[in-house]
């Protein structure tokens, strides 16, 4: 038997910008879309700052999380996006302060561009 998928929406967190959903609770686990930094109270980005857009897309997440019963501390695995590597250790820091210890596993791919023209994207799977 497979598990019945769930489709988590909030107002409280960017509208998906495309054929997706803004997160896919499967069983106990929470697959979360990529966040760009959009302010869902203006619809726009937060900030041109990569460690402001960090900020964003980690608060995003966390809203997303909220609304499936849950929070960052579940976190398992992050991916995060950025048009610009060399700025790894300021965005770095920025999630950092978004979570705690123990950290999630993560990867980070620098890529050549964003959806909107955004410098930072995260994605998460968080246990429920």
């Amino acid at each position: 038997m497979t598990a019945p998928l769930k489709h988590i929406t909030t107002d409280a967190a960017p509208a998906a910008i495309g054929p997706y959903s803004q997160a896919t609770q499967v069983g106990d686990l929470l697959f979360v879309s990529g966040q760009l930094p959009i302010d869902p109270k203006t619809g726009a980005f937060n900030s041109e700052s990569p460690v402001e857009q960090m900020t964003q897309c980690m608060a995003n997440i966390a809203t997303i999380a909220k609304a499936a019963g849950t929070d960052m501390s579940r976190i398992v695995k992050t991916t995060i996006l950025v048009t610009d590597l060399a700025q790894f250790a300021d965005i770095n820091a920025a999630y950092g302060a978004a979570l705690s210890a123990p950290f999630p596993a993560r990867a980070c791919y620098e890529v050549s561009a964003l959806p909107k023209g955004a410098q930072v994207e995260v994605e998460a799977v968080i246990a429920l």
